[in-house]
């Protein structure tokens, strides 16, 4: 084979598993800056971004979707945080409550914007005071399927999730969980509120259990692939259909994006495992960060692991940071 024809074949396989991702999302036409969608609005220096409404696409997904996992969702809802109305919608209010930031000004939607698929559009994420981080805000949506949270996957559950953010000084900046919790504690409505949830006064623990609650809501399903899975095989192009071979057979995208490599992995599309692909730190000095990471993180504090995350180069060493030895990169 001619490098031409290899390379007009390598395209073929390219467009083809493209589709397969193109048709599992529902396409939306750029309107106004309000509905976010589009490019976020640029920042000046100091500025944190504009806090996101709640709206029609923040509101609990239905379970009625085509493709919902039942079973699945059943088993990853922890039985101590069942999915109440009450506990939903205290959860939801939360989410876009920027009190819980250091000044006020930024919220969980603030990076996990529901009108933007649960993720701010950056490539890293602005928090208070304009402060950029060093990692973009990971998709909230079906993340109550992941067997760990953040790109690192430094903690397990997202209740941990919910904290952490909160008192990242690039991110919320609260000086603690506690101080955020003291500002919303004296409203009388979120005084009713989580009263009616759990039957308690306000307090750190609840507060983060409605927002991990909320969360749980956040799934999207019901694309034109799963109709396709469901059975209705002009829901997707013929293209979509051959890219949905190759994704699973000569294009091997199913050794990462799949429970096993031997079954098809409808739902999520993950391993839950993390893999080094070969970019992103190539252009780095691995081993002096490794040996900082090592330094600066001797203790392994869950609070030091977040701040080295998002605030500094060492960032790019990814889960290294969680085991913080080099013989491990």
């Amino acid at each position: 084979m001619t490098a031409n024809r290899w390379i007009a074949a390598s395209l073929t396989v390219v467009t083809a598993v493209l589709s397969v991702y193109l048709c599992a999302a529902v396409a939306a036409p750029t309107v106004s800056e309000d509905t976010g969608i589009g490019p976020p609005p640029p920042l000046a220096p100091g500025q944190a971004p504009p806090l996101p409404q709640a709206g029609p696409l923040a509101r609990p997904r239905s379970q009625d979707q085509v493709g919902f996992p039942v079973a699945l969702t059943a088993s990853v809802i922890p039985p101590a945080s069942p999915l109440t109305p009450a506990t939903v919608a205290l959860g939801e209010k939360l989410f876009f409550e920027s009190r819980l930031s250091g000044d006020g000004t930024v919220a969980c939607a603030t990076c996990h914007n529901p009108a933007r698929a649960c993720t701010d559009g950056r490539p890293t994420s602005v928090g208070i005071h304009g402060r950029v981080g060093q990692r973009n805000a990971p998709t909230l949506l079906n993340a109550l399927y992941n067997k760990t949270q953040f790109w690192d996957g430094r903690v397990n559950t997202l209740e941990q999730q919910a904290a952490l953010p909160i008192t990242n000084p690039f991110e919320m900046g609260s000086a603690s969980v506690g101080d955020a919790v003291s500002k919303i504690a004296g409203d009388k409505e979120y005084q009713d509120q989580f009263m009616q949830a759990f039957g308690r006064d306000v307090n750190e623990q609840d507060m983060l259990r409605a927002i991990a609650t909320y969360e749980r809501t956040l799934v999207s399903f019901d694309s034109p692939f799963d109709h396709f899975i469901a059975g209705d095989k002009d829901a997707i192009s013929d293209s979509a259909k051959r890219g949905w071979e190759l994704f699973n057979t000569k294009a091997r995208c199913n050794l990462c994006h799949a429970l096993t490599d031997k079954q098809r992995d409808v739902t999520v599309f993950t391993d839950n495992d993390f893999h080094n692909i070969g970019i992103g730190i190539i252009r780095h000095h691995v081993a002096p960060l490794a040996q900082q990471a090592e330094r600066e993180l001797a203790q392994g504090t869950l609070q030091a692991i977040d701040d080295a995350a998002i605030e500094s180069e060492i960032s790019v060493l990814g889960r290294f940071l969680r085991a913080v030895q080099r013989s491990q990169l």
